[in-house]
């Protein structure tokens, strides 16, 4: 049985972890920290664990939970586990960590979005950015430290990776228009996330600007073998859960000056993700819809060739408290551990 320690348990992914992992038939969680609600019941935090967890809330003392358990999820935000690790810690702990700290290689990048200091670099090149269906064979169980890619950059790459990675579209035409429901945004109280600014409305924010923007461009630059320069904008939407990302490219055309068939952008995607679990390439005609994965950790993609304009616009949409956040986590534990990928995460999409 892993034992696992949760930094963050009563934030939004952090109480995502905690419903996936209660199901995990290979996993305990031993200690749910949490600065807010030290000694406080679980449950009484989170009424729909009533009879379900009893544990009480525990501190985020990093160096004591190293010592009890198997492996640590910090759902935490950026600056707090870089303040705090050590080598001591990752030699007798592994880490999945879901904030940004270790996901962007260059540090300057880091802390030119992030605006803080990056208080461990030493640990950074070691860190594997836990985005499993790119790559799952450098997630081992000698792997100590996993980065856990965002909810937006999750959706974004898995969307466009296959035409990048194989040079079927301009990377520096790339354009993605992405839209998150609220809890997106974390479970601390903020002005512009109350009822009244969200309902009936929806509004960009973080233009040319978004600290998921690096991120995007350095996994999408992994793929292409290239430099890549996106726009991305985007969008906060009155739902709970939920990513949709519209992507735009201009379409590379063949020796012959024609645009690729939809046969032939269809069997490019289906080379990646046909023996994908979690990710879902629809039908023809079929938009990828958020209420389709809600709940679940499926990614559902598709994608549109406009003729008219020689573009692609490719579409994804996952549930940003699942695959985006909490559900690949456990993913990669079970990578980490050798268990079957999908354990824990037979989570059927909810509807309505």
């Amino acid at each position: 049985m892993i034992r696992v320690g949760i930094i963050g348990a009563t934030g939004y992914a952090g109480g995502e972890l905690v419903r996936i992992l209660l199901n995990h038939k290979d996993a305990k969680i031993v200690w749910y920290g949490s600065r807010s609600y030290i000694d406080k019941k679980y449950y009484q935090v989170y009424q729909n664990m009533f009879q379900l967890v009893e544990d009480i809330c525990k501190d985020d003392n990093l160096e004591e939970l190293a010592k009890q358990v198997d492996v640590i999820f910090t759902a935490t935000p950026q600056g707090f586990l870089a303040g705090l690790l050590s080598e001591e810690i990752l030699s007798q702990v592994k880490i999945v960590d879901l904030s940004a700290d270790y996901r962007i290689k260059d540090v300057a990048t880091y802390e030119k979005w992030y605006g803080i200091e990056h208080k461990s670099p030493q640990f950074i090149e070691e860190a594997v950015y836990g985005l499993c269906e790119i790559n799952r064979d450098k997630i081992t169980e000698k792997t100590r430290l996993v980065a856990n890619p965002g909810c937006y950059t999750t959706c974004s790459i898995l969307t466009a990776y296959p035409m990048v990675k194989e040079g079927m579209i301009d990377v520096n035409t790339l354009i993605v228009d992405a839209k998150s429901g609220t809890s997106g945004a974390g479970r601390g109280a903020k002005v512009p996330n109350l009822f009244c600014e969200v309902n009936e409305n929806m509004k960009a924010y973080g233009v040319a600007s978004h600290r998921h923007t690096p991120e995007i461009e350095e996994q999408l630059g992994y793929a292409g073998n290239c430099q890549v320069t996106i726009n991305f904008t985007p969008h906060l939407v009155p739902m709970n859960r939920g990513i949709l990302a519209t992507e735009y490219a201009t379409l590379k055309r063949k020796p012959d000056g024609t645009l690729p068939t939809y046969e032939e952008v269809k069997a490019v995607y289906d080379k990646y993700y046909a023996n994908e679990k979690f990710v879902r390439v629809l039908d023809k005609g079929s938009c990828p819809e958020t209420k389709w994965v809600e709940g679940s950790n499926y990614v559902d993609i598709n994608f549109v060739i406009d003729e008219r304009t020689g573009r692609i616009i490719m579409m994804g949409a996952l549930d940003n408290l699942v695959k985006g956040a909490a559900g690949q986590a456990v993913q990669n534990m079970n990578l980490l551990f050798g268990l079957p990928e999908s354990e824990g995460l037979e989570l059927v999409p909810c509807f309505p």
